[in-house]
């Protein structure tokens, strides 16, 4: 009870949110290092899957790449970014290192979800539409993408939350963001601020979880909203 007392009082105290090391600061630093390495990925992982699904291709190679990820914990792959960010690209704490671990952990699900959305299209629709003399490129945009779209933005959302909630372990390599909270307040042993720390990740993933749904809404074809891929949608799953 004293715990969530101080938390309430921690989180309902002026002096949290302002300055350089507040929560909103703290929110803003927590939102830059998660859509960095999320749109990254997403830059390399959606396209690689689509044209890897659309040519019925590389099926052992998003096999190993889904397998890979599941098995390989977050904080593994913290200290993989923390050695290529100190050792290898001499880029030093901070920053790097978490950028490094979430995009690594944002791959495998937009890459695997990607190219199960678009190789799992209904073959009797590809061949209509070839027989109707489209082209392989438009086959791809004008039929596929939209087909696949309703797979990718649910893979999209589910990364985004997990990129979200797992930005925190940054703070254990000197970085900035929600999870600096959580951190300090174990090592200061400060209730308030530890557990205010874990609630404010949580409203956070929230938060970007119900914008991304909104998005869906909104770009997801009317017909095509609603439709799950459950065999795509699993290969969001990991270790922790």
């Amino acid at each position: 009870m004293d715990a969530i007392v101080e938390t309430f009082r921690w989180l309902t105290d002026a002096a949290s949110w302002t300055g350089p090391r507040g929560v909103l600061a703290r929110s803003l630093e927590h939102l830059w290092i998660s859509l960095v390495p999320l749109a990254s990925a997403m830059a390399v992982a959606i396209p690689a899957g689509v044209l890897a699904g659309h040519h019925r291709r590389g099926q052992a190679v998003g096999a190993a790449i889904s397998n890979l990820g599941r098995a390989v914990p977050s904080l593994a792959l913290l200290v993989f970014g923390l050695l290529l960010s100190v050792r290898v690209l001499g880029l030093g704490f901070s920053f790097w290192p978490i950028v490094f671990t979430l995009f690594f952990l944002a791959l495998q699900p937009l890459f695997t979800n990607s190219y199960t959305a678009v190789r799992e299209a209904d073959p009797a629709l590809l061949e209509a539409a070839r027989g109707q003399g489209l082209s392989e490129r438009d086959v791809l945009l004008a039929v596929e993408l939209p087909v696949a779209s309703p797979v990718i933005l649910t893979a999209v959302r589910i990364t985004a939350v997990q990129v979200v909630a797992t930005a925190p372990l940054g703070a254990l390599a000197a970085g900035g963001g929600l999870g600096r909270f959580i951190i300090d307040g174990f090592g200061q042993k400060d209730d308030g601020q530890m557990l205010g720390g874990v609630v404010l990740v949580a409203v956070f993933a929230l938060l970007v979880e119900f914008a991304i749904t909104r998005l869906e809404r909104r770009v997801v074809p009317g017909p095509l909203q609603g439709r799950t891929d459950a065999a795509a949608v699993v290969a969001t799953g990991r270790a922790n």
